[in-house]
């Protein structure tokens, strides 16, 4: 009987030593699980303070490009607009063409030869190069005319800008492989026209070229992405 009764209070006395240690292993484990959900939160806000100061960086750039477009291309001479927020530059098409024409005025060649290279020195080679995806020239119409001739007109002309500077007939050999590896030529019809200073619909206006530049827009939300642990 006596030996029964040892064994009956070993046995509790094992049992209460086990439940402790499972106790203690799961404390533990929670714990363990409370560490790497913290270490993950604050890798997390610094993974966000990197994309912010990368959008920072970009949204800068962009601000300088638009100021220093700006110091270069502000006399008159030059009659060319620019647009603050994107930094397009806007010229009227009469400068180039004839009214409903594709053809290169005479007095264009002499206009796109003093334009293009002070634009690239302002975007290739003061120090933006890196962020620079594209160069845009684009073509755009007024209403006259249905939205099928248009499209075709405002592509051919931003084609003949395009077709120019990178011909043999341009002087500025030097810049032309920088153009054939970010130039791009789109056509806009008349989908984005413009407005006077009433706010009417101003044909004049709407016939324009512009030259664009875009960011690596791609680049960024991809390591936008990247650092925010997400997926393509």
């Amino acid at each position: 009987m006596i030996n029964k009764y040892q064994r009956l209070f070993k046995g509790e006395q094992d049992e209460s030593h086990f439940w402790p240690s499972f106790t203690d292993l799961l404390t533990a484990i929670l714990l363990c699980f409370v560490l790497i959900f913290i270490v993950m939160m604050v890798m997390k806000s610094f993974q966000i303070e990197e994309m912010k100061r990368t959008i920072d960086q970009i949204m800068g750039v962009r601000v300088h490009l638009i100021e220093s477009l700006n110091e270069e291309f502000n006399d008159a001479a030059f009659g060319i607009e620019i647009d603050e927020k994107t930094g397009a530059l806007i010229f009227n098409t009469d400068i180039l063409f004839a009214f409903d024409e594709a053809i290169l005025k005479q007095e264009a060649f002499a206009f796109l030869d003093e334009f293009v290279p002070t634009y690239l020195d302002v975007l290739l080679e003061s120090g933006y190069d890196d962020y620079i995806s594209e160069i845009i020239v684009e073509g755009h119409a007024d209403r006259t005319g249905d939205y099928l001739y248009n499209l075709e007109l405002s592509q051919e002309r931003a084609y003949r800008v395009a077709e120019y500077i990178l011909s043999d007939e341009f002087p500025y050999k030097n810049i032309q492989q920088s153009l054939e590896d970010k130039l791009t030529v789109n056509g806009r019809s008349y989908t984005d026209g413009r407005t006077d200073e009433a706010g009417n619909y101003s044909y004049v206006d709407s016939r324009r070229v512009e030259f664009k530049f875009r960011l690596k827009d791609e680049e960024i939300l991809e390591k936008t992405r990247e650092l925010l642990g997400g997926t393509s």
